[in-house]
């Protein structure tokens, strides 16, 4: 039966003695706490004093020293790094996962987002537009861009990034806007303005990230983005001009080209058939002049062995050969006075006309001839035979 049960006596749940009625005073409970803790430790106690508390102080200094070491774990979520310091001091650097450290004031840890995409703004700020004192910028031939650029990095170390410079971020813009106003100035106002835009920012990036590495400030830059680049809007209007003209050049190169990409291929097959005529001719020529040289030898091997009858023979060839190319004839008559010329060019009907006069002409001489005695008509040929003889 319980000591306080109803019944079951009024018994000290401490001594085991018999309480009076009521219920137990604290203060005895306390009291009686102490006794047992100072006799646990040697103190001593009686009715005299109270004991000195020393078990009570030591369960509260356990409890505490148990508190602050349990207050040493700590967890490092995924994309992050923990930087442990020891009085100030870098000790180390841990990963993701649960960890365990000299609770402060001893160690601090400070967590780093090294999987965090970061941004800077040069030249502009968002929903604020642009600022001049960084985007005004003088290029090499003297003209002024208005540049606005973006820049994207993360931390690669995170202990150069918390130690090594005072304030990363206020660094990394100064130096982007250093390079930025170095790779303008090393180009002229149309490259940067027209086809020279991604060139600038790769080169921005590549000596940023050069000095960052130098100053060893544990930034990596991701993306350098060339968001605008304009001039200053007081010679906007004269540079859209410029840019209109410049358009309006490359049109007109790529009109010519066309025409000319149009017309070379025909002039190259219309020379290519001039000269392949050239060869042919060549060719003609050759086999022509050799052809005449081979008959001239053999003309002359026949003159060598036979030379009046070649001779003749030559002479009424080329007589045949001229007379042959004109349309006049000339008739001849034996034993005639009077030579017929026949103009076959301007009559018509100039070979029935022809065919008629010889026939006329042998009659006449046929009369002619049967008056001296003389039966026999002397034909064309022979008149004409006879008129090469006498020209001989």
């Amino acid at each position: 039966m319980s000591w306080n049960e109803p019944g079951g006596g009024k018994k000290d749940p401490w001594s085991g003695q018999e309480q009076p009625g009521g219920p137990p005073d604290l203060e005895e409970i306390i009291r009686s706490l102490q006794e047992r803790f100072g006799r646990l430790f040697g103190g001593g106690g009686g009715e005299g004093g109270t004991p000195p508390p020393f078990f009570l102080i030591g369960l509260i200094l356990g409890g505490i020293i148990v508190l602050w070491l349990f207050a040493g774990f700590y967890i490092i979520d995924e994309g992050k790094r923990g930087v442990v310091t020891r009085f100030g001091r870098y000790t180390e650097t841990t990963l993701p996962g649960l960890h365990w450290h000299i609770p402060f004031p001893v160690e601090n840890v400070e967590r780093v987002d090294i999987s965090q995409q970061r941004f800077l703004e040069l030249g502009y700020r968002t929903g604020v537009g642009s600022v001049p004192q960084e985007a005004l910028m003088l290029t090499e031939d003297e003209n002024i861009v208005n540049v606005h650029l973006a820049v994207q990095y993360n931390i690669g170390d995170a202990r150069d990034f918390l130690f090594n410079i005072r304030a990363p971020e206020t660094t990394l813009k100064e130096v982007v806007e250093s390079s930025l106003r170095e790779v303008v100035g090393r180009n002229t106002m149309d490259f940067v303005l027209t086809e020279g835009r991604s060139e600038v920012a790769a080169d921005v990036k590549t000596l940023a990230q050069k000095i960052m590495s130098s100053y060893q400030a544990g930034v990596e830059i991701q993306t350098v983005n060339l968001v605008d680049a304009q001039p200053p809007e007081e010679v906007q209007g004269a540079f859209e001009d410029a840019i209109k003209a410049r358009e309006d050049r490359q049109r007109y190169i790529n009109e010519s080209q066309a025409y000319a990409n149009e017309i070379i291929p025909k002039a190259r097959g219309e020379a290519a058939r001039i000269l392949e005529q050239a060869q042919g001719y060549k060719q003609k020529t050759i086999a022509k002049a050799q052809g005449e040289a081979s008959r001239f030898e053999q003309v002359l091997t026949e003159y060598e062995l036979a030379p009046e009858v070649t001779r003749t023979r030559l002479y009424l060839d080329a007589l045949e050969s001229v007379l042959g190319k004109t349309e006049t004839v000339m008739v001849d008559v034996e034993g005639g006075n009077n030579l017929l010329y026949l103009p076959l060019d301007r009559r018509p009907g100039s070979q029935a006309a022809l065919s008629g006069l010889l026939e006329g002409a042998n009659t006449k001489s046929s009369a002619s001839t049967q008056g001296n005695g003389q039966s026999q008509q002397t034909p064309l040929r022979q008149v004409n035979r006879g008129r090469f003889e006498r020209g001989r």
